[in-house]
């Protein structure tokens, strides 16, 4: 039997049950001017059925100077994605006044403020974690992790760096690959892009 997608999604809609949650893993590592970003491919909705194994969250913008990856819903961070790249354009590529310009118009707007994601983006200068209530977090040690699985992801990784020589993009895949043996809501179906 064929399940119809948009007349469960509208059944789910009145009654009042649609949680439509894309769980992923987004880790990234900067090393010096040399920055990955990892995530992985799985979509989940209301909160257990994989829709999607290689979905790609993590994508170059601003003629590949910048990365950027998300967890949260895909049209919001879609949406996101589109804002940011505006506001690279507006700012000359300047990632730290990008982010904070983008994430005080998603707080204070009253359409963005209901998007539900999360960015991590990052170039040879800068690697930021932006949220719809306005944080720009610039982690201390070069590593972060968003998402379902961010934690597994993000002990991995900071132990990599710490006790390993491996490039930012093989910590990545690596802390990615633990992250989905631990977490449900990830894959291993990776997706990396990288700055050198």
């Amino acid at each position: 039997m064929e399940l119809n997608y948009r007349k469960f999604f509208y059944i789910m809609e009145i009654q009042g049950d649609l949680k439509l949650i894309s769980s992923t893993t987004i880790v990234a590592v900067k090393m010096e001017e040399k920055v990955a970003i990892a995530g992985d491919g799985q979509v989940t909705i209301t909160g257990n059925i994989v829709m999607k194994n290689r979905a790609k969250k993590v994508r170059t913008l601003y003629a590949g100077k910048v990365i950027a990856g998300f967890a949260g819903s895909v049209a919001d961070s879609f949406t996101l994605f589109e804002m940011f790249e505006k506001q690279l354009e507006s700012y000359s590529g300047n990632l730290r006044r990008a982010a904070v310009e983008l994430a005080k118009e998603w707080r204070t707007d009253r359409f963005l403020r209901r998007l539900d994601a999360m960015l991590v983006v990052a170039s040879g200068d800068a690697l930021l974690v932006l949220s719809g209530s306005g944080e720009v977090i610039e982690p201390d040690d070069g590593v972060t992790a968003i998402g379902s699985g961010g934690g597994y992801a993000l002990a991995a990784a900071r132990a990599l760096v710490r006790k390993t020589e491996l490039s930012p993009a093989e910590i990545c895949r690596i802390a990615l690959e633990i992250a989905a043996e631990i977490c449900v809501f990830t894959n291993s179906d990776i997706t990396i892009e990288e700055i050198q």
